[in-house]
């Protein structure tokens, strides 16, 4: 992930969340300041906000180049043949670069803008694109049919690289990367200068790659040549920028089904993301404009930018492959450009959108139902409001899910402003207030909750830890106590093993005892659920419990000439010279074994001579002949079991089967 949002940021996440921009017009603009650049080529762009400043990857020049907020140079790291794809670390105190040539990952100290370590990768392993998600940092490497992607764990005391975690083989080369805090786990990553696009989807909680999701061609638009993209802050999309078609298409991550588009020109080659989920897209473009401007969500541009001609072509400079990067905090976006005589610039747009304003509420973190809580907040911008300026506020609950208008409240000379209200209903509550904007400032709107606290009911649900024989049917009752309206109660079952989802057995309203009973028939360990979703004063309560299934197994011997009772026991009489043969049946499960074990008697006991598992074919059969040259008389006896886990499995508890006894004459 090229991530453009910091710790910095997120600590005024309640200030900066809320802050929506206003188009002046999208009409073209020039940068505020330009500076040149000691570029040969240009790979990928960072921007920390803390040390403010811009981190621009070269990967022919083999350097990493750092420059402040007014584009001036801050140093820079060397001995990084071809590196290319940049990530800023959480804490914004490291930028980890992908050194393909070096078959590496290099760490950089953003305060100091040095190297401050070296991961090596593995032999023809050279990283490319890199970005952290779920804990590690995921690179991909490879060329010519052999693109993967791997990761670098960095959490224990030595590095640990693990490669090859795209089992799928989903992309014919190194693939970028990203990633976003509002989808902790997941990976998303695109194939670079394909026709048309490919992307893919990743679930890397974990800490290993499992595609959840693959699109060829993602939303038929026949587009191709992907040069960057980027996943939304929430988590919810990612954005990518191709060739063509000509705008920065939005895929949804569930499906990579298309969820917009952000509406640009010709050649789009860049893309990123402010932290409030405005949109910063690039094109390669030398008679149109090169930078655009979206507010979140919106198809049209807020502005947009035109480069200079600065060489000595007709056409103007146009924007840098994957050039294009936001300081966290707005005010500033960042642009590499490039001039046809191969000159490269920094152009820095300051406020590249109207005045921000930001909007503050805050409410109490918790509350008692229907007694007064008083809301503070704050408006601010860099340009005043006029006397008398007002914000409103919404109260959002359980019994007003679509939200309740408060009024209004008048905005103090210093910013501040209080509103008091009464909540009617229990649980989270969100109180919002919103600010409409004017000619000079951006509307904005900030939310807080309060928890208002609800009352405890019980809810209990039978037969937790017990053993059912295989296709046992058994009942449970599910017991609510007071509530206030909702009297509905939801039964889950859901049965041990990936194949079997979490199924919802029965929901219904209590009878007059509290009861909900429903009917069960179990195959395997299944966890049984009660749920209820709570009301506006009774809070919601889940109880699980866990019931264990064991496996139908069935046995029989093959090859005897009698049975009689012997010892206490059914005895099957083998001839010296005949194999015994055991057949099973057993409960069929994919890769299930079970458990084979024979017995002899002597010294006045059993003792088990052999303990061996065999897999059961597809219907869950196999059969063992023994091959010996046994001694008369002697008395043995042997059975076939399910062991959890040993049997490959842990979908049913463990089941002995019945033991067979035999014994040889001549």
């Amino acid at each position: 992930m090229r991530r453009r949002t910091l710790p910095t940021a997120t600590a005024l996440a309640v200030l900066f969340s809320s802050v929506a921009l206003v188009a002046t017009g999208a009409g073209s603009a020039a940068a505020d300041s330009s500076t040149p650049l000691p570029l040969k080529s240009t790979g990928d762009m960072v921007v920390d906000g803390v040390h403010h400043r811009v981190f621009i990857s070269d990967p022919t020049a083999g350097q990493v180049l750092v420059t402040d907020y007014a584009g001036a140079l801050v140093g820079t790291v060397g001995s990084l043949p071809g590196v290319r794809g940049l990530e800023l670390s959480p804490d914004s105190g490291t930028v980890y670069a992908a050194v393909a040539d070096a078959d590496a990952v290099v760490a950089i100290d953003t305060a100091t803008a040095t190297e401050a370590h070296r991961y090596a990768t593995g032999a023809d392993a050279g990283p490319r694109y890199v970005a952290l998600a779920g804990g590690k940092l995921w690179f991909s490497y490879g060329a010519g049919g052999d693109g993967n992607i791997g990761s670098l764990d960095l959490s224990g005391t030595d590095p640990v690289v693990t490669l090859g975690q795209d089992t799928a083989r989903t992309f014919y080369d190194a693939p970028i990367l990203d990633a976003s805090a509002g989808a902790p786990g997941t990976l998303v990553a695109g194939a670079p200068g394909q026709s048309p696009v490919v992307l893919a989807v990743y679930d890397v909680a974990s800490g290993t790659a499992s595609r959840t999701t693959y699109a060829f061609d993602p939303g038929n638009t026949g587009g191709g040549n992907l040069a960057d993209l980027a996943v939304t802050p929430d988590g919810k999309d990612v954005i990518t920028a191709s060739g063509a078609p000509y705008y920065q298409a939005v895929y949804k991550l569930s499906d990579l089904s298309a969820d917009g588009k952000y509406v640009t020109n010709t050649y789009p080659n860049a893309v990123d993301i402010a932290p409030n989920g405005d949109v910063a897209a690039g094109t390669s473009s030398w008679y149109d404009p090169d930078v655009h401007v979206f507010k979140q969500g919106e198809p049209n541009p807020l502005k947009q930018y035109d480069f200079p001609n600065t060489g000595s072509s007709s056409g103007s400079d146009t924007l840098a492959a994957r050039g294009l990067a936001w300081a966290p905090d707005e005010s500033k976006l960042f642009a590499v450009s490039l001039n046809s005589n191969d000159a490269y610039s920094l152009r820095i747009f300051d406020a590249p959108t109207k005045a921000a304003t930001t909007l503050t509420v805050d409410a109490p973190a918790t509350a008692t139902r229907a007694k007064p809580l008083t809301l503070t907040g704050t408006l601010a911008s860099s340009a005043p409001f006029p006397a008398g300026t007002k914000v409103s506020v919404t109260r959002t609950d359980d019994e007003s899910r679509s939200g309740k208008a408060l009024g209004t409240a008048t905005v103090a000379a210093d910013g501040t402003y209080s509103f008091t209200d009464t909540p009617p209903a229990g649980g989270k509550v969100t109180y919002t207030a919103a600010y409409g904007g004017d000619a000079a400032h951006a509307p904005a709107t900030a939310s807080d909750s309060v928890t208002v606290a609800k009352t405890a009911t019980t809810l209990t649900l039978n037969n937790g830890g017990k053993v059912y024989d295989y296709n046992s049917n058994v009942t449970f009752t599910a017991h609510l106590g007071t509530t206030y309206k909702n009297r509905s109660v939801e039964i889950w079952a859901d049965p041990h093993g990936s194949d079997k989802p979490n199924t919802l057995v029965k929901k219904g309203t209590v009878d007059s005892q509290g009861n909900l009973t429903a009917s069960l028939r179990l195959t395997r360990d299944t966890k049984v659920s009660a749920k209820f979703t709570g009301d506006t004063r009774y809070a919601a309560k889940t109880t699980t419990n866990t019931v264990y299934t064991r496996v139908s197994i069935s046995t029989s011997l093959s090859g005897y000439y009698k049975t009689a009772t012997a010892w206490n026991a059914k005895y099957y009489y083998f001839r010296q010279t005949k194999d015994p043969i055991l057949n099973t049946t057993m409960t069929m499960y994919p890769g299930r074994k079970y458990q084979f074990q024979i017995q002899q008697f002597y010294s006045g006991a059993w003792h088990t001579t052999a303990t061996e598992y065999f897999g059961l074919d597809r219907y869950g059969k196999d059969s063992v002949l023994l091959d010996d040259n046994p001694p008369t008389g002697a008395r043995f006896r042997i059975r076939s079991s399910y062991v959890d886990p040993a049997s490959g499995d842990n979908v049913n508890t463990t089941t002995y089967g019945g033991w067979k006894y035999f014994t040889f004459t001549r």
